[in-house]
């Protein structure tokens, strides 16, 4: 169940707010409509409700707000748009990086394709999918976590007839299980088709929470459309007709008709019949090319305003219904969501197993869905699925996660190799000038750059760790919360800093080898204090890894990640440099050796040098700037953490 009270956009100037109290809710075991024009406020409406948008207001699901749910993909499925994937995934590949942030086993993305039809689509690009695809794939991400709550924003908007057929039968077997399910729409007629309580609101203010029956009755009206180019002279002669009709001496001949001229050839009879208006048309003799009965919209009824300016409360609801009596034999719980769709996978069409086709079988489906929903039936008419319960998320969930996250996102590893390749070409031209140490050319780094390539390629890693969840927001229930997911903030940090060391140790290799095999083993020299220089380069890469993980998360944008990795040598650098000189250095250089000497037992020489080696790392500009940056990153991160829980 879904209880919205008090919905309010932030002010816009001088603008009135998109959407201003808004107040209802979603029962479970119902489909509701959140019906609207166009730049009414629905989608506003749901943004306020995932704290997508700043506002006010209090939105409750089963009695919890979003940020006091453990795992909201296990709660509420969601689907926004478009759906948000890297175009470069496959749809098995999205759906399995979305069952371990939801913690479910990887499996259940196989049953979710097969429940929405795209089983042999599966292994297809999310770029190659039409607009129905696009659409059964976000459903199938809204379904990945088993939840109890659907919030859809026009699911059917741009797909077929025979699509938002199929779409409006599965959203009313989820809700015949129990389930809560939230719809957009701007179509009356689709609303009053689907949804058994409808919520109609205009320019961001409630209009009327009605049953679908009553919203059918008094805001649909049948019509007779006509089309014909002596549109004004058969307006004329209907309404004629119909006043001799009123005069007449039979009661029952008596009829009141309306007219309504819609555009220049179009007609909408109201109170006739195609007969009729047909009979009349060919008495007079005039032609008409357009004759059919459908339902017209009357359109939403804007309520009286209050002195205030505020609209008055709804009425109340229907009276509840008498209670059963005790000897009533009290209805079977309903099922577990994982068999929610069974009547829509038997809708679909059976697929073979030794070819599979790129092209989607749509399930033969009538073009209307009754109004009322049948009388559920206490024996189950499809075997049900052989996939366990669902269990409860683990620990490991956020790594999880985020390593499908990485190992399916091609751009991390184009920008691995892009770094490996321009380190090798800088290190091949310092060797063979012969002018620059061996401890630069290994690393690829000239001194006329501020940072060697391989160190912006691990801060871009870590940008696009964080920026990729705000460009493709796979986690979109959460997505406000993301920066505030400890969880996940250490496993990017976990995974970044395991990529930024293996790429550290790629460029080390791939410059060794390339300078050894191009340009002769002679031009390859040792290096004493190797330790230092291995350090020093790996912790430098992990450095430049945390910071664009940090500052996307704070920021949302990868640019902002690696822009500020470039802010430590171009910003930090110069501050710090003055400070950390050489009497410094020297200083700390010395204080392994005085620690020793004052300490009560001896500690291992090897714990000396070790120290030894950290002192000197961070007491080097880069080093310094590097650990400042993180300090000021990590601060400025639990600042907004603090800030988050405080609202």
């Amino acid at each position: 169940m879904i209880q919205a009270v008090g919905l309010t956009t932030a002010p816009r100037g001088e603008l009135p707010p998109a959407v201003d109290d808004l107040s209802f809710e979603a029962r479970s075991g119902q489909v509701t409509v959140l019906l609207g024009a166009a730049a009414a406020g629905k989608t506003t409406a749901l943004r306020l409700m995932l704290q997508l948008e700043r506002g006010r207001g209090v939105t409750l699901f089963r009695g919890r707000p979003l940020h006091r749910i453990p795992n909201p993909a296990r709660e509420l499925g969601v689907l926004l748009g478009d759906t948000p994937a890297d175009p470069s995934r496959t749809a098995r590949g999205h759906l399995r990086m979305l069952s371990a942030a939801a913690g479910v086993p990887a499996t259940r993305a196989d049953d979710v394709l097969d429940l929405v039809g795209l089983s042999g689509l599966a292994d297809k690009r999310l770029g190659e999918f039409s607009r129905g695809m696009d659409r059964r794939l976000g459903l199938a991400a809204a379904l990945i976590g088993d939840p109890h709550t659907l919030v859809l924003d026009e699911p059917a908007d741009g797909v077929s007839r025979r699509e938002a057929a199929w779409l409006h039968g599965l959203l009313r077997d989820y809700a015949a299980q129990g389930g809560a399910a939230l719809v957009t729409s701007r179509d009356a007629k689709e609303a009053a088709r689907i949804a058994d309580r409808v919520v109609t609101i205009q320019e961001g203010r409630l209009v009327a929470e009605q049953e679908a029956a009553d919203f059918a009755r008094t805001r649909l009206r049948p019509r007779v459309a006509v089309r014909s180019p002596h549109a004004d002279r058969l307006a004329t002669l209907l309404v004629d007709d119909s006043q001799r009709a009123d005069h007449a001496a039979d009661p029952a001949v008596a009829r009141a008709i309306e007219v309504v001229r819609e555009s220049g050839t179009r007609l909408a009879v109201y109170g006739s019949s195609c007969a009729a208006v047909g009979e009349a048309a060919f008495r007079h003799g005039i032609l008409v090319h357009q004759l059919a009965d459908e339902v017209g919209d009357t359109g939403p009824v804007t309520p009286l305003q209050r002195a205030d300016g505020r609209l008055p409360a709804p009425a109340a609801d229907d009276p509840p219904a008498p209670s059963p009596p005790d000897d009533a034999v009290p209805a079977p719980a309903p099922t577990p969501m994982i068999r929610v769709l069974q009547a829509a996978r038997a809708a679909i069409a059976p697929k073979t197993t030794d070819t599979v086709s790129d092209t989607l079988t749509l399930p033969i489906v009538s073009p209307t869905v009754p109004a009322a929903r049948p009388a559920r039936s206490a024996t189950p008419v499809v075997e049900k699925l052989a996939i366990p319960r669902l269990p409860a998320p683990g620990p490991a969930w956020p790594l999880r996660y985020e390593l499908r996250r990485t190992l399916s996102d091609r751009t991390g590893l184009f920008v691995a190799v892009a770094s490996v390749v321009v380190s090798v070409g800088l290190a091949l031209l310092m060797a063979r000038h012969g002018d620059a140490p061996m401890s630069r050319v290994l690393t690829g780094w000239p001194r006329q750059l501020p940072f060697p390539p391989a160190a912006l390629g691990a801060g871009l890693l870590g940008a696009l760790a964080f920026g990729q969840e705000f460009r493709y927001p796979a986690l979109a229930p959460e997505r406000g919360t993301v920066p505030r997911r400890l969880g996940l903030l250490v496993a990017k940090l976990f995974l970044s800093g395991a990529s930024a060391l293996g790429l550290g140790v790629w460029v080390l290799t791939a410059d060794e080898a390339g300078v050894r095999y191009l340009l002769g083993p002679a031009s390859v020299t040792s290096i004493t204090e190797w330790p230092v220089l291995a350090a020093g380069w790996l912790g430098l890469l992990v450095g430049c890894a945390w910071a664009g993980v940090l500052a996307a998360g704070l920021f949302r944008s990868t640019a902002m990640g690696l822009a500020a990795v470039l802010a430590v040598p171009v910003v930090v650098l110069p501050l710090v440099q003055p400070v950390v000189g050489e009497p410094t250095a020297r200083s700390l250089a010395e204080l392994p050796g005085r620690l020793g000497s004052s300490a009560l037992y001896q500690w291992p020489s090897g714990i000396d040098q070790a120290v030894s080696v950290a002192l000197r790392l961070a007491t080097q500009p880069v080093g310094s700037a590097m650990a400042l940056s993180l300090t000021l990153l990590v601060c400025a991160y639990v600042f907004t953490l603090f800030r988050g829980w405080a609202r």
